[in-house]
């Protein structure tokens, strides 16, 4: 079949569709560019904020030499020196006792190989996993605590007449606004009188009642976010008010959850005022240990960047891990999805 082409077109109209052609094609590459822009800037933003993390990294695998030299060395030969070190406890080695250790060298396990090369003879693991350890026990249970009691209160607030209900807000709030240097001698004082000072659960308490305020003002927003409509709906199918809660409520708020774990979390794994003052032993925490770590000669750059690198993979693990969630949490709720 032959196509019979019209002779008589609108030359105008084949102009105007090459003119709004035309115009998408210039705005469309403008948002591309406007977009590379934004790119571009959170890329390097981003480079610049993680620079001391890079640099704390670097520096926890190089030999002390390395670490302390100037002009800082970019490139320099890795070594697991500042991780053994930070692990273990050793002595210095005199001229005699390093020449017997080398005698019999293939005896030694490659990490007391690598203590030798640095002087040293391990001579028993260092406090520091346990120290991260009680920040795990501490940080999470007092982090689960606030969650759980803020989750609580925030429901009450938000779907219940509260007398001075306005007060008691303030008041919870206030109690964020007190610096810990303030409090920290009463606190000392009384828990020494009722044996909590230098005990997990002590400053378990004590982190989730200073996390209740951030918990019940973040939780709230979102409590408000959720319709009445969905609980008064299962109300009606037969559920009690702590079934509506538990399959109706929760479900929907689990967002405003995540996020106020992880800065709960955060508040209470990186608390360094607290866990200076109110532990010795027993239940003191990792911030506290990380500035204190001395090797034989001086301070060991490496070891103290090692302990802070692994001090940190946890929360950040974490924090990746519910990153979906931050934006809300930091808007306070306000944002719906």
């Amino acid at each position: 079949m032959a196509v019979v082409t019209n002779p008589q077109v609108d030359k105008g109209s084949i102009e105007k569709g090459v003119n709004y052609s035309t115009r998408v094609d210039k705005v469309g590459g403008r948002v591309q560019t406007v977009r590379t822009i934004r790119i571009t800037a959170a890329v390097m933003l981003a480079f610049l904020l993680l620079i001391p993390v890079f640099w704390m990294g670097a520096t926890a695998f190089k030999v002390r030499a390395d670490a302390i030299a100037t002009p800082p060395k970019i490139v320099f030969k890795p070594t697991l020196e500042g991780l053994i070190f930070l692990f273990t406890d050793r002595s210095v080695l005199n001229q005699a006792r390093s020449k017997r250790l080398k005698a019999r060298i293939n005896e030694l396990n490659w990490y007391e190989r690598i203590a030798l090369e640095g002087g040293q003879q391990i001579t028993g693991p260092s406090e520091y996993v346990t120290r991260l350890r009680n920040s795990v026990i501490i940080a999470g249970s007092s982090t689960i605590l606030a969650v759980a009691l803020g989750l609580l209160a925030a429901y009450a607030f938000s779907r219940f007449k509260v007398k001075g209900e306005s007060d008691l807000l303030f008041f919870i709030l206030s109690t964020r606004m007190l610096p810990p240097v303030v409090v920290t001698i009463p606190i000392f004082i009384m828990y020494t009188k009722f044996g909590l000072h230098d005990t997990h659960i002590g400053l378990i308490l004590l982190y989730t009642v200073f996390n209740l305020s951030l918990t019940v003002w973040l939780l709230k927003g979102f409590m408000d976010e959720i319709p009445r409509e969905y609980e008064d709906a299962a109300m009606v199918d037969g559920y009690t008010r702590m079934q509506a809660f538990r399959k109706v409520v929760l479900p929907q708020a689990i967002t405003g959850i995540a996020a106020t774990t992880v800065f709960s979390l955060i508040f209470a794994w990186n608390e360094y005022a607290f866990a200076l003052m109110l532990t010795s032993e027993k239940a003191r925490t990792a911030p506290p240990t990380i500035p204190t770590i001395m090797g034989r000669g001086g301070m060991e750059w490496g070891t103290i960047a090692a302990g802070s690198l692994g001090f940190l993979i946890p929360v950040v693990i974490v924090t990746f891990a519910l990153r979906q969630y931050l934006l809300r949490g930091v808007t306070f709720g306000a944002i719906r999805q």
